[in-house]
């Protein structure tokens, strides 16, 4: 009985692993546009996918970042300025693109622009603290997909959406769980629309990784000035032992973050040029171990395991 069904486990495994080497023809034809490629896992797609021999449409946010991209990529790569929360900015790439791609459509459209905003408790934040990561990661995305779509749709291409695991476990307050759990919401409903048109969607689930997301002390810097700004109350409910123990918690964000980005863009890479792209790619030890099997568990389970390795108020001691 045991024997079978290792049997049958490990063919399953081996055809999976066939059917997924298995890549698209022409490559070297096919234009993918990038979003957020000023620095992280955007910038460093730019440069694999331009390795490749791929047509890359890179869209920045300052010229700065666009500069330094050419710097380091052939003259196939172009780039472009794009502010994803301006829908006029939207509107003039798009057409921007269009005369790129021409008749050939757009092969693959990877939404990776992002920030981290302020993940601190929500009754610290007022709403356009929520409005302003929500801006980027969710409504941004959704203008670029839906004024893109008409040119994926013709290429009968790809659309990579940037996730996290954040998407799936909610660790933090503020808007960047709610962006990333509405990203996987609005791919799966996107993904079932476009199948009839032959258009695959694929969501990218990184874990932590050390990228400008949190901002080279930034977050450290937003977190202090939102204490100071809160009222007598929070202060006394929350205490200065919370404080100290979440600025441990964001150091440890901000620089022990796994380094090795490629183990993302690896999984873009194969959501852009594989036959048959996963639905969803896992990316890091941490996603695959830890985070992906708590979003499994019984809520009640889930919520114990983050009560217990939080900082608590000292009021709720």
């Amino acid at each position: 009985m045991w024997l079978y069904l290792v049997a049958f486990v490990g063919l399953y495994h081996l055809l999976r692993w066939y059917r997924e080497r298995q890549v698209v023809s022409h490559l070297e034809d096919k234009y993918v546009f990038i979003t957020g490629c000023d620095s992280g896992f955007g910038n460093l797609l730019a440069r694999q996918l331009d390795r490749r021999g791929m047509r890359v449409l890179a869209a920045c946010l300052t010229e700065t970042g666009a500069e330094q991209l050419r710097s380091k990529t052939s003259n196939r790569l172009e780039t472009v300025v794009l502010d994803v929360t301006k829908t006029e900015s939207v509107v003039a790439v798009t057409q921007w693109v269009k005369e790129r791609v021409g008749n050939r459509g757009l092969w693959g459209l990877v939404n990776n622009a992002g920030i981290a905003g302020s993940p601190f408790p929500n009754e610290w934040l007022n709403k356009q603290d929520f409005v302003k990561v929500l801006d980027v990661n969710l409504l941004g995305l959704i203008d670029v997909t839906l004024n893109m779509l008409p040119l994926v749709r013709k290429a009968r291409g790809r659309v990579v959406n940037v996730a996290s695991i954040m998407g799936r476990v909610s660790l933090t307050g503020g808007g960047y769980c709610i962006s990333k759990y509405g990203v996987e919401a609005f791919s799966d409903s996107l993904r079932r629309e476009l199948s009839y048109f032959g258009v695959k969607v694929a969501i990218i689930e990184p874990g932590f990784f050390k990228t400008n997301i949190f901002g080279n002390g930034m977050l450290l810097a937003n977190f202090k000035e939102i204490w100071d700004q809160a009222s007598s109350e929070v202060k006394e409910l929350y205490g200065e032992t919370f404080l100290a123990s979440r600025l441990k918690w964001l150091k440890l964000m901000e620089h022990k973050g796994n380094v090795d980005l490629s183990l993302v863009t690896d999984c873009m890479e194969h959501a852009l040029t594989a036959c048959h792209p996963r639905t969803r790619y896992s990316a890091g030890w941490d996603a695959k171990l830890f985070y992906l099997p708590m979003s499994y568990l019984p809520t009640f389970l889930a919520d114990a395991i983050v009560y217990w390795t939080s900082p608590k108020p000292v009021r709720a001691l």
